[in-house]
């Protein structure tokens, strides 16, 4: 789970990286999903690099999920004695809280696929269908100017970067990195920022379109 929850950030940090080029305007952000389907070429075939990382993610995706629901089963299974009956309590709010944002995040996903990448419909009466299929910039902006659409990223995004905060501090200290109190609170730190980092990253190119400061 640790390992895997790190490919997870790695590829949010890179995901998150790409869509603020949405600031830069149509032919920046068009340019930019372009080379991502030719990257590697001719070494790899078009669209190559994106489906190397679609196999990375969804086996991740398996494993990450097999390795919340093995532990899962054992904290239910797990029964406390009186002088850990606080500890536990604590650690259960914190693990429910995983869950169900895990839970949240696959939703998210399996939307967002279907939004942006499987189906791509033309939610946006504004704009032809032809529009939304020629330009991601298009697909991108003109989506973003529901509300809607808007404030189900938002609350995916907080999810997320509550996920991030907790999973990445976990993770620090499962792997080994985080094996002393100053490793520990450099950990919760780090932690923090990147959570907090991936939500406001994320969140500029929607709100920035929301609110008219993107034209499209």
């Amino acid at each position: 789970m640790a390992v895997t929850g790190v490919i997870f950030v790695l590829f949010v940090l890179a995901h998150m990286y790409g869509n603020l080029k949405l600031l830069s305007g149509q032919l920046a952000f068009d340019e930019y999903a372009h080379h991502l389907r030719v990257f590697g070429e001719p070494m790899l075939p078009k669209m190559g690099l994106l489906w190397i990382m679609r196999i990375v993610l969804l086996v991740s995706v398996v494993i990450h999920a097999y390795a919340a629901f093995t532990l899962w089963g054992r904290a239910n299974n797990a029964r406390s004695t009186r002088y850990a009956v606080h500890k536990m309590a604590q650690a259960s709010l914190s693990s429910r809280f995983m869950r169900w944002g895990g839970v949240t995040i696959l939703l998210f996903v399996i939307f967002h696929l279907i939004h942006f990448t499987i189906v791509k419909p033309n939610i946006n009466a504004d704009y032809t269908q032809a529009q939304i299929d020629a330009s991601p910039y298009i697909m991108a902006t003109a989506s973003f100017k529901i509300w809607w659409v808007v404030l189900i990223y938002v609350l995916a995004m907080i999810a997320l970067g509550m996920h991030i905060n907790h999973g990445l501090w976990s993770a620090t200290q499962t792997l080994g990195w985080a094996n002393s109190p100053s490793a520990r609170a450099t950990a919760k730190g780090i932690a923090l920022i990147v959570a907090a980092l991936t939500v406001v990253g994320f969140l500029i190119p929607p709100l920035a379109v929301a609110f008219g400061l993107i034209a499209k």
